[in-house]
């Protein structure tokens, strides 16, 4: 199983970012997935999931409104359209290959290793 995180940068607050996950290894379609991230100093905060093909999704307030999750399950690729960012979302995000919050967050859970996002003027 691998989860690969692209995408992440440094961006101005208000502007819009888009990370992907690119997944491998096991069936893609079968498994609800979710985004995390972890702030610098903090632990990792759940911020997203998605279900395997009805492609609900469901958001943390620090995010709702801004982010979008969704998948191709096709390209095996999880995505999270960024909008709107501000500082405090600077933090490594990760992919997860599960929906539960308590799982996603936890060490028992796949994930990748994280692609950076800054937010900064």
């Amino acid at each position: 199983v691998q989860l690969v995180e692209s995408g992440g940068g440094l961006v101005q607050p208000g502007g819009s970012l888009r990370l992907s996950c690119a997944t491998s290894g096991f069936k893609f379609e079968d498994y609800p997935m979710a985004w995390v991230r972890q702030a610098p100093g903090k632990g990792l905060e759940w911020i997203s999931s998605i279900a395997a093909i009805s492609t609900i999704t469901t958001y943390a307030d620090s995010v709702k409104g801004r982010f979008t999750t969704s998948r191709d399950n096709d390209k095996s690729t999880l995505y999270l359209q960024m909008t709107g960012v501000k500082p405090e979302d600077t933090a490594v995000y990760y992919c997860a290959q599960t929906g539960v919050v308590k799982e996603a967050i936890s060490d028992g859970v796949v994930r990748g290793r994280g692609t950076q996002v800054i937010v900064s003027s």
